[in-house]
């Protein structure tokens, strides 16, 4: 059958300060003909509106959760009641907030992908993104698929619902295949292990990378959201302690909290203030795509000390720029650095361990060129960002050809339009 020329891509506060791999992946879409249709839940917060093309996908995005009191009041009788209400025997009331939350915008999307003509949605997520895209399926909409990026416990309730209807999902690690094929077996469409990816054509260098000089300082960076679990209080601390022992070292964070600066920012803040370190280390904000290539490019190693982490775009943007890399041994990030080849890896929650690391590289140079060469080949061969993108439109293709020339009604396909 012919490939459908248009796709629903559905990202929940899109875009937000990590999102530059939708963005990317977009691009790899439309360079293989297909027109993503670009929806979202809501607008990100001000604070976190970085990129220098965030107003431009703006003004491409739908946001769904701009609906009214009136259609949901008329959606709720129309929805799979008998599932949802066995999803609260199992979950608890937090399914039925969710519900409430997200019946209108899933009978929304169903009207919008009436009209631009969208026979499938792509969902990168398994929270309420997810459960709108079930629910536009189940009002007669597209049908959908999902990509899990993280441990399912930290995607809400209502999970066998949302995967039970789905198309196929992709998975960015094999841990979490595992985790799945164990946490609800019944309940599962096709998997396919499909990591997320990088520019490897934009993220490259021109000039090869060269490891600090005896005596200048070492240029550190690290990129990823100001919140505990990405560890970056710990790299603060390894940064001190180096520093107590006569190391010249400089550290750049970039990233913002959830609260556009007034979250976890002013806890690392008065961590820098209270270690003396504010001529030693700077935490940038929320800065776009070519301002993070430029610290890669001119930094010696580039840190990110996550407590856990499903896989991590900053570890491959980092290791694509061919920066030696230090990241931790927690969650999938084993599967993209094999320690001492495409990277070192340390135990989370270990500032002595990450600053022996950063000696490490450091003090011998051949080791950081082989990290740098052999990290950028991994990347180039396995985390392209037009995998992804190749992954879910011949996907897609499947999965409208199992069900012949892509029409799959819902349930109750139900009047359209009207709020």
């Amino acid at each position: 059958m012919s490939l459908p020329q248009k796709l629903g891509y559905l990202v929940p506060q899109f875009p937000g300060q990590t999102h530059i791999f939708f963005w990317r992946e977009i691009a790899a879409l439309e360079a293989m003909g297909v027109a993503p249709v670009l929806f979202s839940t809501r607008r990100p917060p001000p604070g976190l509106i970085a990129h220098d093309w965030s107003q431009a996908a703006m003004a491409r995005t739908t946001y769904l959760g701009e609906v009214s009191l009136r259609r949901a009041l008329r959606v709720l009788p129309r929805l799979p009641w008998g599932e949802l209400l066995r999803e609260v025997g199992r979950d608890g009331t937090s399914v039925l907030k969710d519900v409430l939350i997200c019946a209108a915008a899933g009978d929304a999307l169903r009207d919008h992908c009436r009209r631009e003509g969208v026979s499938h949605v792509h969902v990168h997520s398994c929270a309420r993104g997810a459960l709108i895209a079930a629910f536009a399926r189940h009002l007669g909409g597209p049908g959908y698929s999902l990509t899990l990026h993280g441990p399912l416990s930290d995607y809400g309730r209502g999970q066998r619902y949302k995967w039970r209807h789905a198309r196929f999902a992709t998975v960015i690690t094999r841990r979490l295949i595992a985790e799945m094929q164990a946490e609800q077996p019944a309940d599962l469409p096709p998997m396919i292990l499909r990591p997320m990816g990088v520019d490897t054509e934009y993220l490259r260098r021109d000039t090869p990378y060269e490891p600090v000089q005896p005596g200048a300082p070492l240029r550190v960076f690290a990129c990823g959201r100001l919140n505990v679990v990405k560890g970056h209080q710990d790299l603060i601390e390894a940064v001190r302690q180096l520093r107590a022992a006569g190391h010249d070292v400089r550290l750049e964070i970039a990233g913002q909290d959830d609260a556009g600066g007034s979250g976890f920012r002013l806890v690392l803040e008065q961590l820098i203030r209270q270690h003396g370190l504010g001529e030693h280390v700077r935490l940038l904000g929320a800065i776009d795509a070519a301002a993070v290539k430029a610290k890669l490019l001119d930094a010696h190693v580039f840190a990110l000390a996550s407590w856990h982490e499903p896989l991590g775009v900053a570890y491959m943007e980092a290791i694509a720029c061919g920066v030696p890399t230090i990241g931790t041994d927690a969650g999938g990030v084993p599967e993209l650095i094999d320690d001492g080849v495409e990277g070192l890896l340390v135990p989370p929650k270990a500032p002595a361990a990450l600053a022996a690391a950063l000696l490490r590289i450091a003090g011998d140079p051949q080791l950081a060129q082989r990290l740098s060469a052999t990290g950028r080949a991994r990347i180039e061969r396995d985390y392209a960002a037009r995998l992804g993108a190749e992954v879910i439109v011949d996907q897609m293709r499947k999965a409208l050809t199992r069900e012949g020339a892509g029409a799959r009604p819902g349930p109750d396909p139900g009047p359209p339009g009207g709020h």
